[in-house]
């Protein structure tokens, strides 16, 4: 889930307000898809939309679809696939195929389950909801699942009729210091699916008309990162170049769970932040955890391009390359 997977909210407020609701998920994928599995549309019952589950005219198909489900309430399950002279026709790149399911929020999804899986979602709690197609059994689980929660992969189970929806909380980025380098860092990760937050006890460098709809955070480092919290969909980048800032919320993250540490500085002056975090008492495989130099080694020059680096190298490590 980033920022702008609203589909669920949106969703539910569409039920709430009595339009009606029909959730559209892509469950497989077999080629160039041009949308992972997990992605979600969210139709009205007066032909609203939210969200997408391919590049081009499927989603006309599926919202036909979702209008006749939120008719007679049972969910549907839908395929599509074209060849290759076909596919761009319709937004399946390279002769992609996919399957979707669609649910009508109160008839085959529950609107109580959907109201928990939002509910938790805006608490940052990971779950899984599960659909058993067989017998059309739903439910959501906060624990299950465990390495599907961790690589953030949604998908069937072996029996091939139990789906899993993988919903963890939104990518975050904290950042501190209030710097050059984050005025550029900032906008890229909120393009990119991440709520960035900017923390820096000196009011001058966070102001808001240096960063313009951002949240802002003018406590002590370590006190603004506990006061967040930090869990596996957080980055934490570190860009003040002084221990006296970095230092404090750099030892709150080697005991947390973010997936991404990164610290501006040279090699010298890493070499001494690692000497600083092992005298107090952190060892070898949490300290090698933080990324310094910060970013991706692409010859970067200035702080835009830093920041390129810096999300390039968030990216690689949130997908495994890194």
């Amino acid at each position: 889930m980033d920022r702008f997977d609203t589909a669920p909210e949106t969703a539910l407020d569409w039920h709430r307000a009595g339009k009606g609701a029909a959730l559209a998920t892509v469950v497989e994928t077999w080629g160039s898809a041009p949308r992972r599995v997990g992605a979600q549309l969210a139709v009205s019952g007066e032909g609203e939309i939210e969200g997408s589950v391919s590049g081009g005219c499927v989603e006309g198909a599926v919202i036909m679809e979702a209008l006749e489900a939120l008719e007679d309430g049972e969910h549907r399950m839908l395929e599509f696939g074209v060849s290759d002279d076909d596919a761009f026709a319709v937004g399946l790149a390279c002769g992609g195929t996919i399957r979707v399911l669609v649910e009508p929020v109160g008839g085959a999804m529950p609107a109580d389950l959907l109201e928990e899986l939002v509910a938790a979602r805006a608490g940052r709690t990971a779950l899984a909801y599960e659909v058993h197609l067989a017998d059309g059994v739903r439910r959501l689980l906060h624990n299950g699942h465990p390495e599907r929660m961790r690589m953030d992969r949604s998908g069937f189970e072996e029996d091939g009729e139990t789906f899993v929806a993988i919903h963890n909380p939104p990518l975050r980025l904290i950042v501190v210091g209030a710097v050059h380098i984050a005025q550029a860092l900032v906008p890229m990760a909120r393009i990119a699916g991440y709520d960035p937050v900017v923390i820096d006890p000196r009011e001058a460098f966070a102001s808001a008309t240096r960063f313009p709809d951002t949240r802002l955070m003018h406590d002590w480092p370590d006190e603004a990162v506990a006061a967040l919290g930090l869990d596996a969909r957080t980055a934490l980048v570190l860009l003040t170049h002084d221990p006296k800032l970095d230092d404090p919320a750099l030892e709150a993250a080697l005991t947390a769970d973010c997936f991404y540490i990164g610290a501006l500085g040279s090699t010298r002056t890493h070499a001494k932040r690692a000497e600083r975090m092992a005298a107090a008492g952190h060892s070898d495989p949490a300290i090698a955890r933080i990324h310094g130099p910060v970013g991706l080694d692409i010859g970067a020059a200035g702080p835009a391009e830093i920041a390129v680096a810096i999300l390039a190298q968030m990216t690689a490590v949130l997908r495994g390359r890194a």
